[in-house]
Order: structure tokens, then sequence, then C-alpha cells
């Protein structure tokens, strides 16, 4: 049996704005992404949302997970969706790996900015450089 991708969006009000959680589970990987959309998105704004920018997600690096599956019968399946459509958030793993994002983004974030910072330096000590050398030129 050949691993399956599965995707799921969550969408719930997280003071102040609503906030859409993406979950792609494949085979044994769950990856997350979260997307603010500001006010409350229709349905037709979500779809299109995702048509449009579901290629252009950043999701997480894949958290390892053990997913159970039951055959279950149509009568569950749709209890379990009403069940899920009262839940409001996101699962454990989820914030798991939103948080492992949020580390990764918060690292690559401090990177970047150590680097301009010393370019930034840089570029002050070769103008200052640059004065200095100027002042003596006559003499």
């Amino acid at each position: 049996m050949e691993p399956s991708t599965e995707a799921k969006l969550t969408v719930y009000f997280d003071e102040p704005f609503w906030v859409g959680v993406f979950e792609e589970l494949d085979g044994k990987d769950l990856s997350v992404c979260r997307v603010v959309f500001g006010a409350e998105p229709t349905d037709a704004e979500i779809y299109a949302f995702i048509l449009k920018y579901f290629n252009h997600l950043r999701f997480s690096p894949p958290v390892r997970t053990e997913i159970k599956h039951k055959a279950d019968n149509p009568k569950r399946r749709q209890r379990n969706a009403h069940k899920q459509l009262e839940k409001t958030g996101v699962g454990t793993k989820s914030q798991q790996a939103l948080q492992k994002q949020y580390e990764e983004n918060k690292l690559e974030r401090k990177q970047r900015s150590r680097e301009q910072k010393e370019a930034e330096k840089q570029r002050q000590f070769e103008l200052k450089q640059q004065k200095r050398k100027e002042k003596h030129r006559g003499h």
C-alpha cells in the first residue's frame, strides 16, 4: 500500500483575526502552515485562496506522527465531521509543527538581521576610512 497525502484546513477565530491552519499529512509526516485571514472569510474566499496561494504556502518541517485509520461507516464519518466542526483550534501535533516552524523562522530572521547589521557596520567603516583619506589628500 502506497502512502497517501491528505490535506485539511481548520479555520477558527483567534482574537482579533480569523486564522486558517493547513495540515498536510504525507504518509506519517505531518506538515503545518498557519495563515491569518483577517476578517471572517467566506467559503468562496477560502476556495479562491486555496486555488491561488496553496502552492506558495510555507509548510513547517515534517513531524512524525502515528495515524490510526479505522474502517468506519457513513454515519460514524458524519458524526466525526460534526465533532470536528464543533471543535475549535488545532491538534497537538499541529501545534508542535507550527512551533518548530516558528523557531526556524526566528533563527533565519536572526541570521539575516545579524548579516545586515554587519554589512551596515562595514559600510560605515569604509565610509569613515574614505573620509579620513580625503582629509589628508592635500598634504
